[in-house]
């Protein structure tokens, strides 16, 4: 793995800086795609972020822009001097940590009009949002691991931003978790949430692009009766 950063990370330096980028090759593929291609090169969680949804908008590519909560009873961690949505940067996906224990949403209807005007294209939060039916109105993407009908206040408080976060499962799992790093890529879609790293975005393109052809071969067969196991054997060269 040390050798396929190192040979991405000096790749990714000569190609893009994150304030200058809005697209990404990326976008062309399913998160499930790009999960296998992070698998390939030796990212143990595949880049999944688990237990989040869907809950409105469409499908986002963008990279990302991190922010951290945490319990309002936390007098040590240092306070935000502007709200964290008023700077987020255009293109971006605003990827928001919450401490597991909470109930309450961090993220509402108001949020989701000031992302829109600093034209973030989605949210992804490790915790709960709240207004639905606003953010569907908008057509804002919204994803997340639940949903409360109370707000941050008095409950948590966003603490810092473009700050790596270590997005852990919930729950008593052995699933590794996910870092997420201010500027990588964040694919989300109907089958869950993938963050690929900046340095490896590249590769991942260059794999799931060789696997989804080798995919279409195998669907075009399977379709044909050829069957699963014999068309698997032909084009993804397993027995």
């Amino acid at each position: 793995m040390s050798l396929l950063l190192l040979r991405s990370r000096t790749i990714f330096n000569n190609y893009t800086k994150y304030s200058t980028r809005t697209m990404s090759a990326l976008s062309s593929f399913s998160s499930c795609e790009l999960s296998d291609a992070l698998l390939k090169l030796g990212v143990e969680s595949g880049g999944y972020i688990p237990d989040i949804s869907q809950f409105s908008g469409k499908s986002i590519c963008g990279q990302a822009y991190t922010v951290k909560f945490v319990s309002s009873t936390d007098t040590e961690a240092p306070k935000l001097s502007e709200h964290f949505v008023d700077t987020a940067p255009s293109n971006s996906v605003i990827v928001i940590d919450v401490p597991q224990h909470a109930k309450n949403a961090v993220w509402g209807g108001l949020m989701t009009a000031g992302a829109q005007a600093r034209n973030a294209i989605g949210v992804v939060i490790s915790g709960r949002c709240r207004d639905l039916a606003e953010h569907r109105e908008l057509g804002f993407s919204v994803f997340a691991r639940g949903h409360s009908t109370v707000g941050q206040s008095p409950f948590t408080r966003p603490s810092a931003i473009n700050v790596p976060l270590e997005l852990v499962p919930r729950g008593d799992t052995t699933f590794p978790s996910t870092t997420v790093n201010p500027g990588d890529w964040i694919i989300a879609d109907e089958d869950g949430v993938v963050c690929v790293p900046k340095e490896l975005e590249i590769m991942v393109t260059e794999l799931a692009a060789k696997s989804h052809a080798i995919d279409e071969k195998c669907m075009a067969d399977i379709k044909d009766g050829k069957g699963v196991k014999a068309s698997f054997a032909k084009h993804r060269g397993t027995k």
